[in-house]
């Protein structure tokens, strides 16, 4: 797992750090932690869910908007794509986190 480091300190490409990392990963790590939480949840073990539901993925979420953050700042395209890729991974993590 040597991009894990490398998209902590932002040295991915933004596309990749982004639709890859943030979007494609980040949407598995966010419906498996749903899924174990809500199945713990069901089997009446609200800590075991807590612990499933946000301490895998808030930790994930806030690697991926950091790696996301910095890739934008290497970005060598138009500024704007690298503006929105920033906006969009801080809503869409802070929405999965707070989910």
């Amino acid at each position: 797992m040597r991009a894990l480091p490398r998209l902590w300190r932002g040295e991915l490409p933004l596309n990749e750090a982004f639709w890859t990392w943030a979007v494609g990963v980040g949407l598995v790590v966010n419906l498996s932690t749903t899924l174990g939480f809500l199945v713990l949840i069901a089997q009446d073990r609200p800590i075991a869910a807590l612990g499933v539901g946000y301490l895998v993925s808030v930790p994930y979420n806030i690697l991926a908007a950091v790696g996301v953050w910095r890739a934008a700042a290497h970005y060598e395209g138009p500024p704007a794509l690298a503006q929105a890729a920033r906006l969009a991974v801080v809503i869409g993590m802070t929405v999965l986190s707070l989910t």
